[in-house]
């Protein structure tokens, strides 16, 4: 396992390679490799390990009893997945977890991680502060989309959604992370009529687009519900 590549995903902030070498062993982790469509935690079944990304991506999401899916957030590189879930074993999924490409995974023993090991590793306290801090941000996420979903018209979720993004990018110029049907199912609409919708605001003026790349113009009324 490359120890100077996971020096730089945020888990390991503030460790060195012997130190993440230490704790990997007491974590006992280990990597798996996936096909695209494979999946990696299947829903309704608990989980007791933290997912880290270290190749590819995957998607968190959920699909209802009628087989109706629903993305919750993609996971690429570097970013780490289940560790909310984790932490209580006899928890039941509510979401699975699939491969969106070929990736590699590490999966590392939450219970580990809260237990005083032999060693007595300073670097658990690290380790636990980083993953408080990726949790939170999480937090944060779902509020967003929650804040996001919350508008009745898909025309006023694009601008919320969209909005915040050109705000966190510091330009009206910018680029989201999710295709059309990821986007879709991240506002919880139908993608024909995200798209239809997205016609209309371009020929209106309000915003250009090409691909996941978004341009919002300079004065845009923000619709009423």
């Amino acid at each position: 396992m490359d120890t100077a590549v996971l020096a730089q995903m945020e888990l390991f902030s503030g460790l060195d390679q012997e130190e993440i070498g230490r704790v990997l062993a007491c974590l006992n982790a280990h990597t798996r490799s996936y096909q695209r469509g494979e999946v990696i935690c299947p829903m309704g079944q608990p989980t007791d390990y933290i997912g880290l990304v270290l190749k590819g991506t995957i998607l968190v999401e959920y699909q209802d009893a009628w087989g109706k899916r629903s993305l919750l957030t993609p996971v690429g590189t570097g970013k780490t997945f289940s560790e909310v879930f984790a932490f209580i074993p006899d928890e039941s999924l509510p979401v699975s977890v699939v491969a969106a490409s070929n990736c590699r995974v590490l999966r590392m023993q939450a219970g580990k991680l809260t237990q005083v090991c032999r060693q007595a590793c300073t670097c658990h306290n690290q380790l636990i502060s980083n993953l408080l801090r990726i949790m939170s941000q999480r937090s944060i996420d779902l509020m967003r989309r929650v804040f996001h979903t919350s508008h009745r018209t898909i025309r006023a979720r694009l601008m919320s959604y969209l909005s915040l993004e050109a705000i966190k990018a510091g330009s009206r110029t910018f680029t989201i992370p999710y295709n059309r049907q990821q986007l879709a199912d991240y506002l919880g609409v139908d993608r024909s009529a995200l798209s239809n919708e997205l016609g209309k605001m371009r020929r209106e003026g309000l915003l250009e687009t090409t691909k996941n790349q978004f341009k919002l113009s300079e004065n845009v009324e923000v619709p009423d519900e």
